[in-house]
């Protein structure tokens, strides 16, 4: 029988209130982890900060130190005539505000971070913590503006950021409703504490995108990032006929350099080749510069006529032999827009630039050589098509594939502990494998389920997880299935026998889950990642209930979409394994990576 309470004595019904709040500010948590950019993020805490508070509306603004001024990035819920969701220049000075000196004086001198302040529309007087001279004048002023909006009060919740202000939080009420009160200011300092940690999660993960598709010596895009836009521009090339070239170059006398003169003059010299780089793609609209490693460089172009690249990189290596030290570049162009034959994979391409590169250093070219384009009579075919078919092992006289063999590549080893939990060695280690896969064409660029598998058999591995999970959701459908897993160790669920527990998670392969009753995995296939550990306070029980009914400790995370569908990959731990919980940032990231590109959903 359940209890429904009486006012006899007996032990009270504990206040819902509480716990509510606590899960509104878990789940702004978790909207805040779920988004891509940070415009995306304020955005997410604007909208469950309003719904936390019961708040009519609500702002979030930043403080623009160069300016001086604050503002607005985001306004969300009823707005007052002139206000826009996401304005373009709406902004007020600092000195217009106060409180905010308040609280940075208090940052400083205390060390405590600032409460929240409420403000009402018949305020006369200042907030009892507000001790600037002018206060009582703004505190006016502010007050004649929440009515002029029709607004009966509001409460400012100071975001601290990497110890310094960073901006506000701010929430208002419309007449007619509650005031707002002292705990709900102090709510609201919560909430801004919340926010303050989504926008540094938020930072970190912007970093580890940057990580994944950047050169970290030059700037420049790397050969991950040239894989993924490559696919989506011969995609773009095969359905429309979109002229894709490319550009590879080779810097001269690297190694001279590096042996005479030292390692930082050889870094110097591709810095200053990568800055003539990014020069020659700024003359390539939509273009993309990248450094493919050691001294070999390539420029990706899109929708350019091929005369025009090709005249691009005749420039390039004029300006190239300029550079002091060097002795300029070896440069290879192939071009879908030149007689080279059929173009269907990056492959070719590749291939077609590189012989051409190999052409132009073989003959110490001080111009770059052109796949398609022969330099002499006689030559039918071209000796570049020619050699760039004769090193393709999969290619036949009659142009089609040889079934069953593969491109060789170079196998690279990881560096580092055979098991931690450190997330730049895990994003070092699996960026690592999924270049491996690539270069040894054991995974297919295009197949989406075969970079997730390296993913998540990588990461288990490095973390000692018990095992892991692939799973797919099809576009549209609520429903997510097990597409591939790997079970390292058994574990026992409660109440059951290691036999029956080993039973399930083998035989899982074939569960279906409806994501409409597992919110937090539901967001995460949007894009998002979440770490779960069995008993901890604010846990969703529908997620949790999984969790240890499969005997598991703990778990990590990680999805995202594609035009194949959406995707998700779980860790799963028991004592044995390394935390999960530092981990969920890193896996995000890497499931952009493993997501950028060619998709194909998993074969049934």
């Amino acid at each position: 029988m359940t209890d429904r309470g009486c006012d006899c004595g007996g032990p009270r019904r504990p206040d819902p209130l509480p716990d509510l709040r606590l899960q509104s500010a878990v789940e702004l948590a978790q909207d805040m982890a779920g988004a891509l950019t940070p415009l995306e993020a304020v955005r997410a805490a604007a909208a469950r900060a309003t719904e936390a508070l019961g708040a009519t509306m609500a702002a979030v603004s930043v403080w623009d130190r160069e300016s001086g001024r604050l503002r607005v990035l985001v306004n969300h819920g009823l707005l007052a005539p002139g206000e826009e969701e996401l304005p373009e220049d709406e902004s007020y000075p600092v000195a217009d505000f106060p409180e905010i000196v308040t609280y940075l004086e208090e940052r400083w001198t205390t060390g405590r971070l600032p409460r929240a302040w409420l403000q009402t529309a018949e305020s006369t007087e200042p907030h009892a913590g507000h001790t600037h001279p002018t206060a009582g004048a703004y505190c006016q002023e502010r007050a004649a503006a929440l009515r002029r909006r029709g607004r009966a009060c509001c409460v400012v919740a100071p975001i601290v950021l990497h110890g310094q202000a960073w901006g506000e939080l701010y929430l208002a009420r419309s007449v007619g409703l509650p005031e707002f009160t002292d705990a709900d200011a102090d709510y609201a300092t919560l909430l801004a504490a919340q926010i303050s940690a989504g926008l540094a999660q938020t930072e970190r993960l912007a970093d580890l995108r940057k990580l994944a598709f950047s050169d970290p010596l030059t700037g420049l895009a790397n050969r991950r990032a040239v894989d993924a836009r490559l696919e989506s521009a011969l995609a773009a090339h095969n359905r429309d006929n979109t002229v894709v070239s490319l550009v590879v170059c080779d810097v001269n006398g690297l190694k001279r350099v590096n042996d005479q003169l030292g390692h930082e003059m050889g870094d110097r010299l591709l810095e200053r080749f990568a800055h003539q780089l990014s020069l020659a793609a700024a003359k390539l609209p939509g273009s993309l510069a990248a450094r493919l490693g050691g001294d070999e460089f390539c420029l990706l172009t899109e929708g350019q006529k091929a005369d025009e690249v090709v005249a691009v990189a005749e420039e390039l290596c004029a300006r190239a032999l300029a550079l002091s030290e060097g002795e300029g570049v070896a440069c290879g162009v192939a071009s879908t827009g030149d007689s080279i034959g059929p173009v269907t994979t990056p492959d070719r391409l590749f291939r077609l630039a590189d012989a051409a590169q190999y052409r132009a250093k073989a003959a110490r070219a001080a111009h770059p050589v052109v796949a398609g384009r022969s330099h002499g009579p006689g030559f039918a075919p071209d000796p570049t098509v020619l050699l760039a078919d004769a090193a393709d092992p999969r290619h036949r006289a009659d142009g089609r594939p040889r079934p069953g063999r593969s491109g060789a590549g170079d196998r690279r080893r990881f560096r580092g502990a055979a098991h931690s939990a450190d997330p730049g060695q895990l994003l070092t280690t699996v960026l690592a494998a999924l270049d491996q896969g690539a270069a040894a064409r054991a995974v297919h660029p295009a197949d989406t389920l075969g970079k997730l598998v390296v993913v998540a058999e990588t990461s288990a591995r490095l973390l000692d997880a018990v095992g892991w999970w692939v799973s797919y959701v099809p576009p549209g459908s609520h429903f997510m299935h097990t597409a591939q897993h790997a079970v390292y160790r058994m574990t026992r669920g409660p109440g059951s026998t290691r036999a029956e527990t080993q039973r399930a998670q083998i035989e899982a392969p074939d569960a279906v889950f409806d994501l409409r009753h597992y919110p937090m995995t539901r967001r995460a296939v949007r894009g998002g990642a979440f770490a779960l550990r069995a008993g901890a306070a604010g846990n969703d029980p529908a997620e949790e209930a999984m969790l240890v009914v499969s005997g598991y400790r703990g778990m990590v995370a990680a999805g995202g979409q594609n035009p194949a569908g959406g995707w998700l990959v779980e860790l799963f731990a028991d004592d044995a394994t390394l935390p999960l919980g530092q981990a969920a940032c890193a896996m995000r990231a890497l499931l952009a990576v493993a997501l950028a590109g060619a998709a194909s959903p998993p074969v049934v």
